[in-house]
Order: C-alpha cells, then structure tokens, then sequence
C-alpha cells in the first residue's frame, strides 16, 4: 500500500559499557508493515542479553509487548499488537528487529527497546511510529445561482472539501493563482474538519468575497496539501468560472442585416445588446415608434424612406432602474419610378424631330441608358431622333440604375410611330423559275404607319383570297406572305396601301419543264416525259455494260444552256447505244435464220434493268427493274425495232 521511509535521527543511551541506539521516527502508510530497529553494544555474549520492547501510552504509561533471554522468547498477550508482531536478531551486529503488521492509525505511538546486561549494566532507545493515510481527490463546487457585484457584503463563493486523509489536509483557495488569504469585508475563509469513524480526516473549506465585474472571467480553484512518508504533496481540484451578475455601462445596436446600403422593400435586422450581465430590459425607439425586441432582435420588413433616421436602444436595470442607451442611424435609399418625356406614345412625321427625357428621382448617383430592340443606342437621359424615317419607328426603353447598388432600377417607355405612305421592301431578285405544278411562297414586308393593308394579285386580274394569305403587323408596318401554285408563267403584285398613299411590288414567276435520260447495264429503258406526258420506251437486248449511265436534267431557272448540253449527252449515249445494236447483230445475237428473233423468249430475270427519264413534280427519275409491273409484249418491241433493225441487214 505504501512505502517505508525511515530517518536516521538517533538517541545514544549509555549505561556503563552498553550503548543502545534507534531511529527518531518510522514513517509508514496506514496498512504497511513496519520496521523499527535496535542496535547495541555489549562484551557479553548473546546469553547474557535480555531485550524487552515496550510502548508508551498516550498517558505516558508503559507496556510490554515482547521480552527475550537466553531462554525464552515471549509475546505478550492481550495487547493491540498480540498478533501483529514478530521479533528478529543478528548476534553479529547486536541488531534486533521488531516488525509490525498491518500497521492502523492507533499504532502511532512511541515504540522502546530495552537491553539488560549480565555484566555490563542496561539501557534502552525510543522510536516514533507515524502512520499516513493519501486522502481522496477533492471537490470543488461554486453557488449555480451566480453572485452580484451589487452585494453589500461577502457573497459565498463556493466550498472545497478532501475526504478521508491522515494526517488532517489542508486546503487553501485560488483566484487565478493567486492564494486568498481572509480579509476583513472584503474575503473570508472558512474551514472545518471532521474525524471520521475510522479516525481518518476530512476537510471542508468554504470561500466568500465581494467580486467585481472582472471575476466574471477568472479561474477558481483548491489547492490540498497533505503529508505522506518522507515529504509533502499537493492536489489541486479542477479550475471553475462563477457567474457574475453586473449592471450595463453601455449598449450597442447595430443592423445586422443586409450588409451595405439598404434601398426601399429590403428587410432589415437590428441587434441590440448591452454589456450587463444582468436582468434587464431592452426596446428601440425611433421618432415617436417604440419597438420591442424579441430575442434582443428587430426585424423591419419591406421598409420605405420613411424609415430612415436614428434608432434608439435602451437597456433598464430592473434592480437598480438605471438606464444606458446606444444608437444608429439607418438610411433607406430610394430610386423612384422613371418618367419619360413626352409620355407614351407619339407620332411623327417623316423628317421631323423629336426630343425624349427620362428621369428618376433617387437618394443616390444614378445611371441612365435608352435602348431599342434590346440594344443599346445611348447613355444619357436626353433622347435625341432627327429626320425621323420608318426606321426610327418602335419602342424606347429608358433605363435608371443606381450603380451602388445591385439590382436597384426602374424603366420608362415610349412608343414613337412615324406616319407616311407605305415603302415596301425592295428585294435584289424578283424574277423566280419555279418547276411546272410546284408552289412557291412569296413574301411582302411594306412600313408605314398606319400599318399598310396588303392585298396580293396577279397579271391576269385575279386576288389571292385573304386565306390563302398570312398577315403581320410590326412595329414599323405589315408583312405578308402568300403561297401561289405554277401552272403556267405568272406576275404577281403586291400592293400595299393606307391613308397616306400606296406601293407595289412586282414578282415574275417562270414555270419551267424537266428532262430525265438514264441508262444502265443489261436491259436499259430509255423514256423522255414532256409537259403533254407523253412517254416513249426503249428496251434493248441483254447487253452487257460495265458501267451504268444516268443522265437527268431538269430546267433550273436561267438555265437553258444547261438544258441544251444535256440534251447533246443523252444524244451521244443513244449512238452509243445503237452501236451496240449493230454489234449485236453482226454477232447474230439480233437476226436469226428465221429472218428475226422472238425478243420474248426469254423471261425476264432479275439482273435486267428499265431506267425511266420522267418530268412531273417530283423531278426525280425512277428506276423500274425488269420484274416490275411495266412489261413489254415481243409485238411492241418487234415494233420498236424494227425500224432500227433494217438499218443492219442480215
């Protein structure tokens, strides 16, 4: 349990020859053994040696608890340490030893060993048992309540307590390492100890003082001092803050929220707090307004102008009614609505002038730019148009920012119509070639203001029905669109009109034709539409060729040159092809002996190909095989060529 320091402090008792010598003092933890030792000097041998150990009593009395000779060796009975004692020798350094078990807090007495001589005479030495006992940790716990700097006398701090210590601890109060010693109204220490059934300590120490608003943040704490065997030790408790109660000196409100300059409709947030630390009453006053605060927090929604000027927080001390105050100053910055000059709407005539303002009322700088279209055509509040046209015709958008502050604008507008006969749009190209039955849109954009009526005719007196038409009014007049069929060359007019006067433009359609030729490997069909559908066929036999040649051509507008070498190609194939005719018929392939050859034998098979050159509204060439429905009978081919057969005779 403990440890065994011993001090070497020692009475010499001389009695003629003989010397005893002992330690002033044992020091032992409370359950340890102990060992106390004697030493002496005598001529005599071991037999001639009594030894007697003794204790004194806490009235001063002796008794006996172990006596030798040179015959016995007796414990004596019916004392505290009966059971608990053992004695042992060394002959050769005349030392003895008693050892005590178990040692309790009673056994701190003053133990005696006694030597007699035969020859020499006696004496005897004296020994002080201490026993310890480490106390339990310490406790220190401050008034929850809270202490006030208003107090007229010393207010309880709180109380430290060790438990359970032998010899009795001591403990001594800190504020922020400093010890606090008692003084007269201003600190006081108490102390109080009990003795515990089992003879052990405890301690309670209790802490009052006037405190100040600094205590608020200063550390408390216990220090216990206590022995043990061969010195001192010290414990601290942990280190605690009290609560100070103390009245404000000061209060600060400020706006928490939005950070930056406030405009109208933002919402603000003070905050009010004082530095007291104590129950006290705040509320804001503004003007004649009193506000209350919830949670030391006002809230101001959607605020105007009006709101503007100094905000008053007061704090009240319910106790002392004493009253501190602070304040700020809010500014609501305001952008008013824009107001445009002249207002809304106006009408010009052409090449006259016009001269626009835009203004806007605000507590700041502010910025202003017109726009048109969504583009920006210039800074400044004066609007300036000269020699206004049809294109200076639309809305004017005045824009205000005040550039401090983000999102903080307002918009005014103003509609300018400019009156005059109708201008349509020219276009660089209104000659079209269109294919024979196709549909072609045609579209009329006509300024002017009134906005221009459009009405849509043609070169042979008749209107377009107002169905057949789509209409648009702009800003700067009317546009319109009409789908017209080509059946045959064509003028169309568009005419627009309104109470100034009237413009028309002219469109001249061309309706043209389209030309297929084609030929491919095998069986080739060669058929040349017209415009009168008319379509003439050209099988030929199974002639092997290794590349097909497709020839289509179709009358794009202007493009009769183009026409005309097509044409000249698709002649050069057909030589090309009638010399293959007559190679075949050299070979016999054509001609039999029967004088001709039944050009229907044979089925047709899959590998034979009819190519169609056919003009109608798609433009497109089909391709027919030889297993389609279009089949040649052999009188029609006879037919055919016969004509281009009696060119070869056989």
């Amino acid at each position: 349990m403990g440890q065994l320091c011993v001090f070497f402090s020692c009475q010499v008792f001389q009695v003629e020859l003989d010397e005893v010598s002992m330690e002033d003092r044992v020091e032992v933890f409370r359950g340890d053994t102990a060992r106390i030792t004697c030493m002496y000097k005598s001529e005599d041998d071991v037999g001639g040696i009594t030894i007697m150990w003794l204790y004194a009593t806490r009235s001063g009395e002796r008794q006996n608890i172990y006596f030798q000779d040179s015959n016995m060796k007796i414990v004596s009975q019916g004392t505290p340490f009966t059971n608990r004692i053992n004695m042992s020798s060394s002959d050769a350094s005349r030392e003895v030893v008693l050892t005590i078990k178990d040692v309790q807090l009673a056994d701190e007495l003053d133990f005696i060993c006694f030597v007699k001589s035969l020859t020499a005479g006696e004496g005897e030495g004296r020994t002080k048992l201490k026993v310890f006992e480490t106390p339990k940790h310490p406790t220190i716990e401050v008034v929850p309540s809270g202490v006030s700097v208003t107090e007229d006398s010393p207010s309880k701090i709180g109380v430290c307590e060790v438990k359970n210590g032998f010899p009795k601890p001591n403990i001594t109060w800190y504020r922020d390492k400093t010890p606090l010693r008692t003084i007269p109204d201003e600190v006081t220490v108490t102390s109080s100890r009990t003795i515990e059934s089992s003879g052990l300590f405890s301690v309670r120490s209790e802490l009052s003082m006037k405190v100040q608003k600094s205590d608020k943040d200063a550390l408390f704490y216990c220090e216990i001092t206590f022995y043990i065997p061969g010195g001192m030790r010290m414990i601290e408790t942990s280190h605690v803050n009290i609560t100070v109660f103390y009245p404000p000196t000061a209060v600060s409100v400020w706006v928490e929220s939005p950070k930056g300059k406030i405009k109208e409709g933002d919402s603000v947030e003070l905050h009010c707090h004082d530095n007291g630390n104590i129950a006290s009453e705040l509320a804001i006053v503004h003007g004649n307004d009193d506000y209350s605060l919830e949670n030391n927090v006002l809230v101001l929604d959607n605020v105007t102008r009006g709101a503007s000027g100094v905000y008053q927080c007061t704090s009240l001390d319910m106790d002392t009614l004493i009253n501190v105050s602070g304040n700020v100053t809010l500014s609501v910055n305001f952008l008013d609505p824009a107001v445009v000059t002249p207002k809304e709407s106006m009408m010009l005539a052409q090449g006259q002038e016009l001269k626009a303002t835009c203004n806007a009322l605000s507590s700041l700088q502010t910025h202003t730019a017109w726009f048109k279209d969504g583009q920006e055509i210039l800074k400044g509040h004066t609007l300036i148009l000269k020699d206004a046209t049809f294109d200076t015709a639309g809305t004017y958008v005045c824009v205000v920012t005040v550039p401090e502050i983000e999102d903080m604008e307002t918009r005014g507008s103003l509609h300018v119509n400019v009156k005059g006969p109708p201008e349509i749009m020219k276009l660089d190209n209104t000659e079209i070639e269109v294919n024979f039955e196709k549909s072609v849109e045609l579209s009329c954009v006509a300024k002017g203001f009134p906005a221009p009526d459009i009405t849509w005719t043609t070169s042979d007196g008749k209107v377009q029905q107002r169905e057949a038409t789509s209409h648009e009014n702009t800003e700067k007049g009317t546009r319109s669109v009409v789908s017209v069929k080509v059946t045959s060359d064509l003028t169309v007019f568009c005419n627009a009109s309104n109470d100034y006067g009237a413009d028309a433009m002219t469109y001249r359609i061309k309706a043209s034709e389209s030309l297929t030729v084609c030929t491919s490997s095998t069986q080739t069909t060669t058929q040349a539409t017209t415009t009168t559908s008319t379509t003439i066929s050209t099988p030929t036999g199974k002639t092997p060729v290794d590349n097909a040649v497709c020839c289509c051509a179709s009358s794009p507008p202007g493009g009769t040159g183009v026409i005309i070498a097509v044409i000249i190609t698709c002649v050069l194939l057909l030589a090309i092809l009638g010399s293959v005719l007559y190679f075949l018929y050299k070979k016999g392939k054509i001609c039999g002996r029967s004088g001709k050859k039944d050009l229907t034998k044979e089925k047709s098979k899959k590998d034979n190909t009819v190519v169609e050159m056919k003009s109608d509204n798609t433009e497109e060439a089909i391709l027919l095989g030889v297993n389609g429905e279009k089949q040649l009978s052999s009188d029609q081919v006879e037919t055919w060529l016969r004509p281009k057969i009696a060119l070869f005779p056989c």
